[in-house]
């Protein structure tokens, strides 16, 4: 490395983050109920007399807008009403869940505590800012790229930040190989590659996604020219302002003067041809000097472009051409769908890791780009896919379900790999080995990851980890959760189960109420979807069943609240065991967490970040 891990800022103990996981597992042994229960269950299982023993309007007034501000704002230890925030450490929430019903009795206890075991009280994280001065030290001045240009305000955010530690941890680690799993369609990738010159590797499951790669390299090709010159000016260290469309006239310029010599190199060609012939030559003859004209002025065109070309390559690292970095054939799809042949499982797969290693093959220094197509899990080889695999960084922009701790896996076993910066998504989608007990066969699951987790057998199940992906910090500036899509919803389910006696469908709903003009037209739609006879049910008889639980609505409305409450606390548990799991590896210098983004920008906003020794 070329700097002393020293340098680097404390990392939290082994211990700690044990400690605060132990913690935030007994606090959500009593809670998660709340959030195991689905929403489209809410009347026919009648969640809120099961788990609340609350008024719905007391847990709105608590809960809603303003009142969650303040809660969200409000210091901890002037909450909890003491001078440090102990009061959970040995608690048995006597206060907050009633020990006989275990019904939720204190909905501003139930805050507080949800507040103590989230990421910003339990004190395990790093500041991204001191992450970046310990590993980046002295800052070098670059030009930035502005990537609203490309993205949208949300990507722009989460391509920005995540670059700037990723760059410093290269840096730091002195290597230029950055593979990026679940690269989408290469935003983050392609910014690394234009913006620090790093050797990227984009690898997603998705041919799709690899072609829209494809079709964003050719819109930024569109924008790179002016970020080229302002790059090749601060290089050279020309103090000239800039015009104010200087990408424009800096492009005009180079042609005029192209046009200018070549004009002059035709002229004094006409000119010696013109004194060479005569009225007597051939029509042949003339139409071959034409021809040799033709060529020597294409000659000349080429070799004045490449003398301009020259002139602009002589600038440093960072100012590189667009047209190099992201070739086209570098981003076609990586598939063996191409061969309209029948091949059996085996040949297909052959052929395309063959295809893959042709395409990795074709890197090199001016090819610092190059997405791929491959299906990642723990046992992926790095190596059978890119051939040219040295020491690198792995990260992952809002990587799906397992693909997150697969990462962090992968990063553990491979000696190539020299740090990891991982920031997961898709909760909902991880797999968990305790969730099914007549599926508890060994194997790489998804959650949990460490010793301690394991050993309690502990499962979150599909539905807390759906709550998860709430954003609390969203909800509380004002951005309400959907809640009269929900209440459709679960009317629907009692028309369903009471009508028609079906509990359980293999058949899905899907996003019809934004197409429906009123609840029985949502109703009609939905039993159609689902292959029910709709015909059984007049519109008075629909209407009935809405009525009916029109006046609990604000239940439901408030039961989604406590949800949104609780969600970061679920999402604690998840990236703490992805933690522990790290600490318990003896290869790893340090490990943290480090807070990326803007939670009201980006929810899903803190990474997993770890350097090997």
């Amino acid at each position: 490395m070329s700097r002393s891990l020293g340098s680097l800022p404390p990392e939290p103990a082994a211990e700690t983050v044990a400690s605060r996981l132990r913690a935030v597992a007994r606090f959500l042994r009593r809670a998660l109920p709340l959030c195991q229960a689905h929403t489209v269950e809410f009347y026919t299982r009648g969640l809120w007399e099961q788990l609340v023993a609350l008024s719905p309007e007391a847990v709105l007034e608590a809960l809603s807008g303003a009142g969650l501000l303040r809660q969200q704002q409000r210091p901890l230890e002037e909450a909890a009403g003491t001078t440090r925030p102990g009061l959970w450490d040995n608690c048995k929430f006597s206060n907050v869940f009633c020990e006989n019903s275990q019904k939720l009795v204190n909905v501003q206890f139930f805050a507080l505590a949800a507040k103590y075991h989230s990421l910003p009280s339990l004190e395990v994280c790093t500041p991204l800012d001191q992450m970046l001065g310990a590993l980046s030290g002295k800052q070098h001045e670059r030009c930035e790229i502005k990537t609203e240009k490309f993205m949208n305000d949300k990507k722009s955010h989460e391509v920005e930040m995540m670059s700037k530690l990723i760059d410093s941890i290269a840096k730091f680690c002195s290597i230029k190989q950055v593979i990026d799993l679940g690269s989408g369609k290469g935003y983050l990738s392609s910014f690394l590659s234009m913006q620090y010159n790093l050797k990227v590797y984009g690898i997603d499951s998705s041919n799709t996604n690899t072609y829209g790669a494809n079709e964003r390299n050719r819109k930024l090709k569109k924008h790179w020219r002016a970020y080229q010159s302002r790059t090749r000016a601060n290089v050279r260290g020309q103090a000239l302002e800039e015009p104010k469309d200087g990408a424009v006239q800096d492009e005009m310029k180079c042609r005029a003067n192209i046009n200018e010599k070549l004009l002059s190199t035709n002229n004094s060609l006409l000119s010696q041809d013109q004194m060479a012939s005569s009225d007597s030559v051939p029509l042949e003859i003339t139409g071959a000097l034409d021809s040799a004209m033709l060529k020597i002025s294409k000659q000349t065109e080429t070799r004045l472009v490449a003398q301009a070309q020259s002139d602009g390559n002589k600038i440093s690292e960072n100012a590189f051409s667009l047209l190099n970095i992201l070739p086209a054939d570098a981003v076609e799809a990586v598939s063996s769908s191409k061969y309209n042949m029948e091949l059996c499982e085996e040949e297909k797969e052959q052929r395309k890791m063959a295809s893959i290693k042709a395409k990795a093959s074709k890197s090199n220094d001016s090819n610092i780009y190059l997405p791929l197509t491959s299906h990642i899990t723990a046992e992926t080889e790095l190596c059978d896919i890119i051939t040219d695999l040295e020491d690198c960084i792995m990260v992952g922009l809002h990587t799906c379900g397992d693909l997150a701790p697969n990462t962090l896996r992968i990063f553990t076993a491979k000696p190539e790999i020299k740090a990891v910066c991982s920031v997961g998504c898709c909760y909902h989608l991880l797999t968990e080995e305790f969730e099914n007990q007549k599926d508890c066969s060994p194997g790489l699951w998804g959650f949990p990851m460490c010793r301690y987790l394991k050993e309690e057998g502990w499962c979150c199940g599909r539905n807390a980890r759906m709550s998860a992906c709430l954003a609390l910090e969203r909800v509380a500036v004002s951005q309400v959760l959907p809640t009269e899509s929900l209440f459709y919803r679960a009317v629907l389910q009692v028309i369903i189960e009471e009508c028609y006696g079906v509990v359980k469908s293999d058949r899905h709903v899907g996003k019809i109420f934004s197409k429906s003009s009123s609840f029985v037209d949502y109703v009609r739609k939905s039993l159609k979807k689902l292959e029910l006879d709709e015909s059984k049910l007049p519109d008075s008889g629909i209407m009935d069943y809405y009525e009916k639980y029109k006046h609990r609505m604000n239940e439901l409305e408030a039961f989604n609240m406590l949800k949104v409450v609780l969600a970061p606390c679920i999402e604690v548990l998840l990236l703490l065991d992805r933690l522990c799991y790290l600490k318990e590896k003896d290869n790893i210098a340090w490990s943290g967490l480090v807070k990326l983004f803007d939670p009201v920008k980006s929810p899903r906003c803190y990474a997993v970040v770890a350097l090997k020794k």
